[in-house]
């Protein structure tokens, strides 16, 4: 890697952690270029050098979290439940500010949205409702069901401080999805 790519590189995780940041202290739609570029010692050019706007800068930064998530599941993929949501638990505790941000604003909706879309993808490939403990069951509404439950689970775990360590929810979210899927 080059130096500019570094310093490039450096300026747009000024930037994000600058609107993360900010997201924490006001709602989303009060908060301005000139806001973000102050926080994040920037010139406003400078994030229209990257971004077209916050809306843009916003939809990167979680678009960035899904399809880092979404690799994690694929590298996950051979492991039980419990094994794989140790890998999702740890990479939540590592970017507490951008989930606690993201599950605990206003602003909450869109990635909430983007989350359970995420989550119920992964889990698709092993629901079963054509035989054994769930068959008969509508696949939908059991991928609805325990996306639901995944995703509460991880805004209860940031609304209250992450009260357990990620190991211990992991373990036990793991071990609640393999008594039933």
């Amino acid at each position: 890697m080059t130096k500019v790519d570094r310093r490039v590189q450096k300026t747009q995780t000024a930037i994000k952690s600058a609107i993360l940041e900010l997201m924490a202290e006001k709602d989303f739609e009060d908060i301005t270029i000139r806001d973000i570029a102050d926080k994040a010692n920037v010139n406003r050019g400078t994030i229209y050098l990257h971004y077209v706007d916050k809306y843009d800068l916003l939809d990167k930064i979680i678009e960035e979290h899904i399809n880092n998530l979404r690799d994690l599941c694929q590298s996950a993929s051979e492991l039980t439940f419990t094994e794989g949501n140790y890998v999702w638990f740890d990479y939540f505790a590592e970017h507490h500010l951008f989930f606690s941000t993201m599950l605990n604003t206003k602003s909450a909706a869109y990635f909430r949205s983007r989350f359970l879309d995420l989550v119920i993808q992964e889990y698709r490939p092993d629901v079963n409702v054509t035989e054994g403990k769930n068959q008969g069951l509508n696949e939908e509404m059991f991928l609805q069901f325990f996306g639901a439950a995944i995703v509460g689970t991880v805004e209860w775990w940031f609304r209250n401080g992450m009260p357990l360590p990620p190991r211990v929810i992991a373990e036990q979210t793991g071990i609640l999805l393999d008594r039933n899927i």
